[in-house]
């Protein structure tokens, strides 16, 4: 059986681009407004903030991202996109004003947690609290 290349090659082409839709987008991929990215945290990295950022993630956070932040959390295998590993320079190099809008607003898979967690203050401590995940 003789193979017609004219017609391999453009299925192939079409099964990598189809595949290049679906791979999750990376975080340098989440836009963040200016206003946001430029935000410092007006919370100190002391023992209260972790302490606090603590108790918020792991309440609304772990389940996902995992008890040390590398994205293996109860409900990651149930994701559609990786959750994320909060342990990578990638990650651990963005502004903590472009942490907290992601925290805070999401996207996709990544709930808004506006209600949820209505004190801008809070963001801010899970936010310091991430930053511990090295």
């Amino acid at each position: 059986m003789k193979t017609n290349l004219k017609v391999i090659i453009p299925m192939l082409f079409a099964v990598v681009i189809l595949s290049a839709n679906t791979f999750p987008t990376q975080a340098t991929d989440w836009e963040v407004p200016a206003k946001y990215q430029n935000m410092e945290n007006p919370q100190d990295a002391n023992a209260e903030s972790l302490k606090l950022g603590k108790a918020v993630y792991k309440k609304h956070c772990a389940s996902c991202h995992g008890k040390e932040g590398l994205g293996d959390g109860t409900k990651a295998a149930q994701l559609d996109t990786p959750s994320g590993d909060f342990t990578t320079d990638a990650f651990q190099n963005q502004t903590d004003g472009a942490l907290f809008y992601k925290s805070k607003f999401g996207r996709d898979e990544m709930p808004n947690y506006e209600k949820k967690i209505p004190y801008d203050e809070d963001f801010w401590h899970v936010v310091n609290y991430m930053r511990t995940f090295e």
